[in-house]
């Protein structure tokens, strides 16, 4: 089959350039179109639990799409300032998709009409101010204002920019977001003052710019090391340049893919551009150092080309399975985010197998045969050297190797231990970044800026006005104030007090809870009051049964999310009778910790998958379970290797990290396959000589895995370059994984192989 397949393509040739080319200008359309992703990652199926909640919420009182700006400016409060800022929020105003902005120049104030038994509102500020007497006597008397506390802040003023939700989702955020911190900035140059942002939708707008950054400079850096390697090993340009179109080749599909698929690019599908080209240059590695080989051997290069893909092509395309498969097991999960990153990958995988299947030696065929410099690299010394001393630890010095894999299996046992779960919503942060930096500043100042939503349902239309159940939710909020990793909470309850406090000429003693008697009266006052003032659409639903409680949380981890949920929920069921009650706490953060939860769940699934996916894939290839045994244990062993540095090192087990062991083992087999494919060729040459077979094996395959490791190894570390910690981990782990692995294919495999020798006999037999 594969002879035929080889002759069909050097034949063929220029039918398949054209059908490749006519394949590729058409998924070009596509990919050209692909967009990020604006909306925040379906990490959470639509059956579960916190997704029904929070998607309930957001249709009774909408989503939280604000910005949050705070003014690092001492003298906010003169005059020339205020009236400088008030400038600004007018133009911020006048923004296409800036619904409101909260700001202490902004302020309504409700006075008391007895007349007319309302509150009568106005603007707390003039438009503009003439005086710094007049500023501080407003101030003083809004000072006074328990309502509003949150909102002055005489050390570092806050302001609040909401924003429209269907602007915010669509393709526009990004320039909504960054337009109304153009304006914010103007602030900041003409007074030299610091100026901190913060909010969901500022966050997800900056992590979009700096994801469509990132795509294009990891798909340069990538090119640029791999293309440097390459030359390093080949000294030839013509295998570096065929080997970057095959590639480049391969991103302008992974791109067209994720569009004809009707995805976006996310953190996790921006990836795979990147891996593709690390993972597609070792097949490039292998077919062109087979076709070197040959030729050297029999001079022939058209005889070369066919052994090159009859012997080369069907061991790469079980490599290139048993590593689609390890991104394929993602489909077997319940997250969309990894489903998508699981189709898009695998898919590609191959595709990039079958271009340069095809391409190399299409390519190669109008070249002519390969210089004596090009085939240099078959016998350079170091790599020889290495794979010489690696034959020499196999041959005499098994019981090093196994007593060094006993200490390293030891270790690991000990770092894995040491392992523990974050799952921060600010995980993938740059810590060093003015965002992560910015968020800090809001916990440390504001008690944080994460939504998180508590909904109290009484059941009972208009039980929101009984005194006894207004008591209970204001009980509830107290309660909510002794957590450290709360902020004050606002509700409805708020508004209330606040009327009251109007009511009574502004008398501070008076901002609580009113009585039934009170309740009567200022409802009335309120019900005549101009509608602008009346919160209750926001804050309580139509019926006057469910009170929402809006709180701000600190980056806390779903760990210690978890734990204040245990605590909290048995004090809130003390307070409300769950056959009377119902207390739900969503919110979008509520959302995020429980997904990242979820996905590390789901990741451990696919891991499992991957592995077992990957077994049978070998039983079948070898038709022998002790063989399946033997190729599992080297790439079992990377992956706790990994596990432990995590521990040791404090790196924490995330949705990013545990992202590395599928990935870096479905990558690691295939030196596994490699090796193994080679070992049964010589068996077939050898007559059933294990010894032989091992040894030989070992000094085929052995420099090409050396190749490949070093691409693979650099092609991931460029990872570190990025913005998000995540990607960062995860160049760095799997660049440690994949080493380790190369180390542990070369030398413990071939050990394993011989020390089990007389087993295996049976085995070599039923392959011949």
């Amino acid at each position: 089959m594969w002879d035929k397949l080889a002759v069909f393509i050097l034949k063929f040739r220029f039918l398949l350039i054209a059908i490749i080319a006519v394949l590729t200008f058409f998924i070009a359309q596509y990919s050209v179109k692909v967009q990020l992703s604006v909306d925040r990652a379906k990490i959470l199926p639509s059956s579960h639990k916190e997704y029904i909640d929070n998607e309930n919420f957001q249709k009774k009182y909408g989503e939280n799409h604000v910005i949050a700006i705070a003014i690092s400016d001492p003298e906010f409060y003169s005059v020339e300032r205020f009236n400088f800022w008030n400038s600004i929020c007018n133009k911020i105003d006048s923004i296409d998709g800036v619904n409101n902005i909260f700001s202490v120049n902004r302020l309504s104030k409700l006075e008391k009409n007895t007349e007319e038994k309302r509150f009568d509102i106005s603007s707390w500020f003039p438009k503009n101010i003439s005086s710094q007497i007049f500023l501080d006597s407003l101030l003083d008397v809004l000072s006074k204002q328990i309502f509003y506390s949150g909102i002055v802040n005489y050390n570092y003023p806050l302001i609040l920019i909401d924003l429209d939700e269907d602007i915010v989702r669509s393709k526009n955020r990004d320039e909504l977001v960054f337009s109304a911190k153009e304006l914010v900035e103007t602030y900041a140059e003409r007074y030299g003052v610091k100026i901190h942002y913060s909010g969901m939708p500022y966050m997800r707008s900056v992590n979009s710019v700096i994801l469509q950054s990132e795509i294009s400079l990891f798909i340069f850096l990538t090119l640029f090391i791999t293309s440097f390697i390459l030359y390093l090993f080949f000294r030839s340009f013509k295998a570096m340049l065929i080997s970057l179109i095959v590639v480049l080749l391969g991103v302008i599909w992974s791109f067209g893919f994720v569009e004809i698929f009707n995805y976006n690019i996310t953190l996790l599908t921006a990836l795979v551009p990147p891996v593709l080209i690390v993972i597609g240059i070792p097949n490039c590695i292998f077919l062109i150092n087979k076709f070197h080989n040959e030729y050297r051997k029999n001079g022939n290069k058209e005889k070369s080309l066919r052994v090159m893909i009859s012997k080369i092509g069907n061991i790469t395309l079980l490599t290139n399975i048993t590593t689609a498969t390890g991104f394929a097991a993602f489909l077997l999960t319940s997250s969309q985010s990894l489903q998508e990153f699981g189709l898009i990958a695998s898919i590609n995988i191959l595709v990039i197998y079958l271009l340069s299947l095809f391409l190399i030696p299409i390519f190669f065929s109008f070249f002519p045969p390969p210089r004596k410099n090009h085939t240099k690299h078959l016998d350079r010394k170091w790599v020889l050297a290495m794979v010489g001393y690696l034959l020499f630890l196999v041959k005499h010095r098994r019981s090093v190797i196994y007593r060094f894999t006993v200490i390293i299996l030891l270790i690991s046992i000990y770092g894995l231990t040491k392992m523990n779960f974050t799952g921060n919503l600010s995980d993938d942060f740059n810590k060093k970044g003015e965002l992560y930096k910015d968020l800090k500043f809001f916990e440390d100042n504001y008690g944080g800026v994460l939504p998180l939503e508590i909904l109290v349902n009484t059941n009972k239309k208009n039980g929101l006005f009984k005194s006894y159940n207004l008591k209970k939710i204001d009980e509830l909020s107290y309660l909510l104030t002794s957590y450290p990793e709360f902020s004050q909470p606002s509700s409805y309850l708020d508004f209330i007090k606040y009327t009251k406090q109007v009511y009574y000429n502004n008398d501070t003693s008076y901002y609580n809870l009113p009585n039934n008697q009170e309740q009567i009266f200022l409802t009335n006052y309120i019900t005549n009051t101009n509608s602008n003032i009346d919160m209750r659409n926001m804050l309580i639903d139509s019926l006057n049964q469910e009170a929402r409680i809006s709180l701000r949380i600190k980056d806390i981890s779903a760990n210690k999310m978890d734990e204040i949920m245990l605590d909290l929920k048995p004090k809130i069921a003390a307070i409300f009778d769950s056959d009377k009650y119902e207390v739900i706490i969503t919110g979008t953060t509520k959302v995020l910790l429980t997904g990242a939860k979820f996905l590390l769940q789901n990741l451990f699934i696919s891991l499992f998958l991957v592995i077992v996916l990957i077994s049978f894939f070998m039983a079948w290839i070898f038709s022998s379970s002790k063989m399946v045994l033997i190729s599992l244990v080297p790439n079992i062993i990377p992956l706790l290797v990994t596990g432990a540095i995590m521990g040791l090192f404090g790196i924490p087990l995330k949705p990013s990290t545990i992202l590395v062991f599928s990935i870096a083992f479905g990558i690691s087999v295939d030196d596994t396959i490699h090796y193994l494919a080679k070992y049964r060729q010589e068996l077939l040459d050898t007559n059933g000589s294990i010894k032989k077979s091992v040894y030989s094996a070992l000094k085929e395959t052995g420099v090409s895995m050396l190749y490949t490791s070093i691409v693979l190894f650099f092609g991931f570390f460029i990872f570190i370059a990025s913005d998000f910690g995540g990607t960062v981990a995860l160049g760095l782990l799997v660049s440690i994984t994949l080493l380790v692995a190369m180390l542990s294919n070369l030398l413990l495999l071939p050990a394993l192989l011989l020390t089990f020798e007389k087993s295996l006999v049976n085995s070599s037999k039923k392959i011949k």
